[in-house]
């Protein structure tokens, strides 16, 4: 069967795009190889991709020695940290659709045989393993590493997200602005994908977990050797893969994606793997609704644990054994027989892979909890779904009920946190943040953590149609779907209304009488759009809800 590359360089025919590629240096010899497409977003905007043009020279190498000619291009990659708490970060998730499709775009326009995907962080990762999926080309995820933390401070490694716990300190006058500096100096020392278990690192274990990158990778540090080896070695791999014509939907799979699934569940992973799974699996054309991730997450134990859920973070947690060692402890849960991008099943993969500490990797029979890290509730404020991380909440939090403080944008509330407007026993919500009313469904990071700096973090609850960080701690629940832009319950909550919040009971109720809340569906008319123009309006027209992935569709159905 003749390479996909091969029917656009064959000549005489096509002796033009041969003169296209001869004008860049390359040679005959390069032109009869497998080509192989490289989408790198590398850029001196997210410290996550920082290292990647090195890893990029890395991959090409792996290529090089195995047969193949690499066909580098760019892909954009936006910072989560960065656009955090401003107007920026309702530009974060759509990044992730622009990402898959520039990928579809470039891969389908060049005919690649075969595409190695580098990224690191939290939408780009993602956006890259859904191109992979709707390609279904062979295909390989290499991420650049997570960064080493800074000093000890509180009994753990500093990171960026100290910083912003800092601020709610300095408010309240236990630092002053010059330990804020040094903080600022110090708490991130090196490039790499943030050094807890946020998103970012989530998604990589993940990527992992299905099989789309080599075992033990995902969180091998930015600044290791080991990371350029295992470049290398991703290089190497994606010229098997081509010849073997084992592509990216032969590996992403209804089992691979359970074992994701678990995986997170096991690690205690992001909730926006709740947004991201449904997202992949749309593009692998499988089904995949929330109730999943409750049934597999209450099925499967919390194994380990780490920043922010406790003080260690993911540099011990890869020093522990890291994604192997996790699943080899859960691997009677696991689709074992699934297929990785080695050629090897995860089983054979992650055999006899052990936790060398168990302060953050513990065993199966005595796991830190014997359910996972993830919960979806369903109730009269989230009729189809809303999601939450028991794995990140004081277990005197997981029940809570309060009267309502309700804001229509994120910026509100943080101005009231700020000014010491909100009272022990209060609920907060924020709505008009979903994937439509965002638009773009941003995260709460900083009112969770001006909350915590506070001092608030164990006295009040966060519900939101819009999504966390996946270092959040404290009572929080997100993805509430319906969101307020659709007019879902949480669009009618006022001020005084009683919110109860039930995880262990998987419930998330507003204790208004029904016919009061008909009373108010009638009168209640949405917010003005926040956005009128520019791809942010056009996604806010075409995004699905945040239980369905916030997903757009692209496909006839």
């Amino acid at each position: 069967m003749m390479r996909r590359s091969q029917r656009i360089l064959t000549r005489p025919e096509w002796s033009i795009n041969r003169a296209y590629y001869k004008a860049m240096g390359y040679s005959d010899t390069d032109l009869e190889k497998p080509m192989i497409g490289i989408a790198n977003a590398w850029s001196t905007t997210v410290p996550g991709h920082y290292n990647l043009r090195q890893v990029a020279e890395a991959v090409k190498e792996g290529i090089r020695q195995a047969g193949g000619t690499p066909v580098e291009f760019g892909v954009i990659g936006a910072c989560d940290g960065i656009a955090e708490g401003h107007e920026g970060m309702r530009y974060i998730l759509p990044t992730r659709d622009i990402i898959a499709h520039s990928i579809e775009l470039m891969v389908q326009a060049h005919q690649y045989d075969g595409i190695v995907l580098l990224g690191s962080c939290d939408k780009i990762v993602p956006g890259m393993l859904m191109a992979a999926a709707r390609l279904d080309l062979p295909a390989i995820f290499v991420n650049g590493g997570p960064m080493l933390g800074g000093p000890v401070l509180h009994g753990r490694k500093a990171d960026t997200t100290s910083i912003i716990e800092a601020v709610g300190r300095l408010k309240q006058g236990e630092i002053n602005e010059e330990e804020l500096v040094r903080m600022e100096d110090s708490c991130a020392p090196t490039c790499g994908s943030c050094s807890f278990l946020g998103t970012a690192n989530t998604m990589c274990c993940i990527a992992e977990a299905l099989g789309m990158s080599l075992t033990g990778s995902a969180m091998v540090p930015a600044v290791y050797n080991d990371r350029l080896k295992v470049a290398q070695e991703s290089g190497r791999v994606i010229v098997s893969l081509v010849e073997k014509n084992l592509t990216a939907r032969k590996i992403i799979t209804r089992e691979s994606i359970e074992n994701a699934v678990r995986l997170n569940a096991a690690i205690g992973g992001s909730t926006n793997a709740a947004l991201h799974l449904p997202a992949i699996a749309y593009e692998a054309k499988i089904p995949l609704d929330m109730e999943l991730f409750d049934i597999l997450s209450r099925s499967t134990p919390l194994i380990a644990k780490m920043n922010p859920a406790a003080p260690l973070n993911v540099i011990d947690f890869y020093e522990a054994g890291g994604v192997p060692a996790v699943m080899e402890e859960i691997a009677n849960l696991l689709h074992t027989g699934a297929m990785t991008v080695t050629g090897k099943t995860i089983g054979e993969n992650i055999k006899g892979s052990k936790s060398t500490n168990p302060a953050v990797i513990k065993t199966f029979r005595e796991p830190f909890s014997p359910m996972g890290g993830l919960a979806v509730l369903y109730g009269s404020l989230a009729p189809n779904s809303a999601v939450t991380k028991p794995a990140a909440i004081n277990p005197n939090m997981l029940t809570f009920k309060g009267s309502a403080r309700v804001f229509d944008s994120e910026e509100e509330a943080n101005q009231a946190i700020l000014n010491k407007a909100i009272n022990p026993g209060e609920v907060i919500v924020i709505r008009y943040e979903g994937p439509k009313g965002g638009p773009g469904m941003p995260e709460m990071f900083k009112a969770m953590k001006l909350l915590y700096g506070l001092g608030l973090a164990d006295k009040v609850a966060l519900v939101t149609d819009g999504r966390f960080s996946g270092t959040n701690n404290g009572c929080f629940v997100g993805h509430i779907s319906p969101e307020a832009a659709e007019g879902g319950p949480i669009a009618l909550v006022q001020d005084g209304d009683l919110i109860e919040i039930d995880i262990p009971g998987r419930k998330l109720e507003l204790l208004v009488d029904p016919e009061e809340l008909e009373k108010r569906k009638e009168n209640w008319r949405p917010v003005p759009p926040r956005v009128t123009e520019g791809y942010l309006y056009l996604y806010s027209k075409l995004a699905e809800s945040a239980d369905k992935g916030a997903i757009i569709k692209h496909r006839a159905e």
